[in-house]
């Protein structure tokens, strides 16, 4: 588990550089969550978000989560290495609001897996029952494909590779269109009207 965790951080810090901020936490049960903060003065593209108008972008990243594959809570007994893992990765604008208290709800999704059973995968929606930050238009976020940002890093087999998973913020209305309509519909309505997706205090995209 060391080791793996070891390997994930090296390959954020080559793909984000060196973290400016961490924060652990450790909910019952769970094996320890941190959250590393890089703050990045290009607006470097390839997190499946449409492109801004430049500026910082600040991005936080999970670490802990990759730790232990990912089961399907229907499976009696979990095979201990064989399974999906990830991370979560977060792009908002800096200097906008104060995201940084986003830190304890991506250890709480990020922690998911082995509270809830939960395999997070590209496509859904994860709820954390609250704003993401004060004063944030959104409670919950998508998951999109990984291979952009961070590359995907493989590991000896029998491991399946990890995975750094970008979220993007939705706001309700989002959320409920995406219950209707799908991740791919809500991602194309996005792309069409030039969304932000990076801005931390945007409006919800028009859905009519």
């Amino acid at each position: 588990m060391a080791e793996v965790l070891s390997l994930v951080e090296a390959r954020l810090r080559t793909a984000l550089g060196e973290p400016d901020a961490r924060a652990a936490m450790t909910f019952v049960g769970t094996d320890r969550v941190e959250v590393l903060r890089f703050l990045d003065a290009a607006d470097r593209d390839g997190s499946g978000e449409s492109p801004g108008s430049g500026g910082a972008v600040v991005r936080y990243a999970t670490l802990g989560m990759s730790a232990r594959p990912m089961a399907d809570p229907t499976v009696v007994v979990a095979d201990p290495q064989r399974g999906p893992r990830a991370e979560l990765v977060l792009s908002v604008r800096a200097g906008l609001a104060d995201t940084d208290k986003v830190l304890r709800p991506l250890a709480v999704l990020a922690a998911s897996p082995q509270v809830e059973g939960l395999v997070v995968a590209p496509g859904a929606a994860l709820e954390v029952g609250e704003p993401l930050w004060p004063g944030a238009p959104f409670s919950s976020v998508l998951v999109a494909e990984s291979g952009g940002l961070v590359a995907d890093l493989e590991l000896d087999a029998p491991l399946d590779p990890v995975r750094f998973l970008p979220l993007l913020p939705m706001t309700p209305n989002e959320a409920a269109w995406k219950r209707v309509k799908g991740a791919q519909a809500l991602q194309e309505r996005w792309l069409a009207h030039g969304t932000d997706l990076r801005d931390p205090l945007r409006a919800s995209v028009p859905l009519d």
